[in-house]
């Protein structure tokens, strides 16, 4: 087991939010991970598509993760996110982040989140703060 994954799995236990929506763990390396989950019945709005809080929050787990998977405890100071296409019940999305920017106080990172169709649904953007204290796995 990799580092990154000893924390992902000391941060993923403690994290019942990620549990409760079903995120999968699909790939673990520093600086980047790959989630999926599955958009369920109760995930849905008064539209009948996915509540935007569902893709915020897959891309928000993919964000800590990616980020403290370096061994130093990070933790979001902004992040926003553009919804692109709708999500239906059933629809399977995964995250696919790209790691812009690392220093030794700030990470930046951008998350597609994309369905089984590998069509773009959202776009995330993540601001970490590198606190500096060493993860203990």
């Amino acid at each position: 087991m990799n580092s990154a994954t000893a924390i992902i799995d000391k941060m993923f236990l403690n994290d019942p939010f990620s549990q409760w929506l079903g995120i999968k763990r699909i790939e673990e390396k520093p600086g980047e991970v790959v989630l999926e989950l599955t958009v369920r019945h109760e995930m849905l709005n008064g539209f009948g598509i996915a509540h935007g809080g569902i893709t915020y929050s897959l891309a928000d787990s993919a964000l800590a993760f990616s980020a403290n998977g370096h061994g130093i405890q990070s933790v979001s100071i902004e992040t926003s996110i553009s919804h692109t296409k709708p999500s239906k019940e059933g629809d399977v999305l995964r995250t696919k982040v790209k790691e812009e920017s690392l220093t030794s106080k700030i990470g930046i990172y951008t998350i597609h989140i994309l369905n089984q169709h590998s069509v773009v649904v959202a776009l995330f953007k993540g601001t970490v703060y590198r606190t500096g204290k060493e993860w203990e796995v």
